[in-house]
Order: structure tokens, then sequence, then C-alpha cells
């Protein structure tokens, strides 16, 4: 029987990368986002793909997007916990307090309602267990400047994985982090043209192709239960994420 894995923010970037490898890896796949016609996109009507809309940051759409997964594919193996946003960068006292708002609801608060309704379904399912592996950022290692909200979001995101990692030890549910630096999807775009360092310069970084990042989460899926990749940084290799500062 084919594994499941449900992947939020699945309607581009990164989450679409991970979808169609997983998708063409045998993996029945549902996909998640708030764009219906995006998903369906990715899924180009595969047999195995399960188009579910559905805001990570409204709880109730949430629970039942997952009470739907479960009841189309009979369980749920893996949970990618992608869905992501970010806002202009600025010093703290610049930036909106709904834009910290909007990015703390969507990278923090969606991706803790999607754990908590994953790990419920991984509890309760015959055979108990899954994973979960969720989407940091080198920002949860190192911030940029200017990047309150984001960074403060992916340094939560750590404090999550490690919880669900100790929590599902009693239920065979292993969870993962991978921490990405400079993929260049729609979001990574301004790298080609200059970004701020801490240094107070502008200045282009080297990127990376997103499928990189895809064939990583793969290979964390893959690993039986027994085995976790606890924290992966997959990133361009000349990138400033060592030293920077």
């Amino acid at each position: 029987m084919p594994k499941t894995a449900a992947v939020t923010g699945a309607g581009s970037g990164l989450g679409m990368e991970v979808a169609k490898l997983l998708l063409s890896n045998g993996y029945n796949v549902a996909l998640l986002g708030r764009r219906a016609a995006a998903l369906e996109a990715v899924a180009a009507g595969h047999g195995q793909a399960l188009v579910v809309p559905c805001d990570v940051t409204e709880p109730g759409q949430v629970t039942e997007s997952f009470a739907a997964v479960a009841r189309h594919f009979g369980r749920i193996d893996v949970l990618f916990n992608n869905a992501g946003t970010n806002v202009k960068g600025a010093p703290i006292d610049e930036i909106p307090v709904e834009d910290w708002l909007t990015v703390l609801n969507v990278n923090l608060t969606g991706a803790y309602l999607c754990a908590r309704a994953a790990f419920a379904q991984m509890r309760a399912q015959d055979p108990q267990g899954g994973r979960i592996i969720n989407n940091g950022s080198i920002s949860a290692q190192a911030p940029r400047p200017g990047s309150a909200p984001y960074t403060i979001s992916k340094h939560g995101i750590t404090g999550l994985t490690r919880t669900l990692s100790l929590d599902g030890r009693p239920f065979n549910i292993a969870c993962g982090q991978i921490d990405i630096g400079n993929a260049l999807t729609d979001m990574a775009r301004p790298m080609l043209d200059g970004v701020p360092q801490a240094d107070g310069s502008i200045k282009a970084e080297p990127v990376m192709d997103p499928v990189h990042v895809a064939t990583s989460v793969l290979h964390m899926a893959e690993l039986p239960l027994e085995a976790n990749v606890q924290f992966m940084t997959v990133m361009a290799t000349a990138m400033p994420l060592v030293g920077r500062g």
C-alpha cells in the first residue's frame, strides 16, 4: 500500500516541488493550500493526488481538511508542514503590527494547527505512527537584517520540532526539520538582484534549484520510523550562512 503524505502550501514554490516528487515516487499526496486552482494545476489530474483547499490559519478548516485526507486515503504517514509567508524587511519599529500578526498566523499558528491535526490522526490510526517534517529556514539558525517576524516564527518552528519529537515518542511519531537556504522560488528571486547583508551592503547571493529541497524531503520521508533526520540544512553552497554577520 502506498504511503500517504499531506503537503501544505502545495500550490507553489517548495510545496509544489515536494508534492510533485512525492507523486512521482508513488505516494498518495494531499495538496493543501488556499488557492484551489493552483492546487489543481499541481495535481494535474494525477490519480493519487487529492486537492484540499484550506487556510492553515483557520482551526476549523485545518481539522476538517486533515479528517478529509484520512477519510480519502485511510491514513496519513507524512506531513510536510510547509505553508509560510513573509513581509517586507525593515527594522522592528518600522514593521506594522499587522504584518507581524500575518507572518505569525501563517508560519507559526498555521504550522502548529497542521502538526496538531496530523499528530492526532497518526496517533489514532492503525498501525500507529507517522512522520512530521517541518519547513524551518536558514533564519531558524541566523537572522537576516530587518527580519524580526520571519526569523522569530522560524525559531518557533524549531521549538515545535523539538516538542513534537518528544511528544511523539510514545506513539511512533517522528518529527524532523529541514532548514532551507536560497532555493530559487519566487520568494527567493530578490537574491539574484541583491539583498541586505549584515554589514549594511546590498549583494546578490548564490541560489540553488528547489528540486534539491524536494529530494531532501523525500529522503527524510523514506526513512523507517526507527530512524529520523532531526535537523537538516540544505542550502546554496556559497551563500552567506557560515560566518553570517
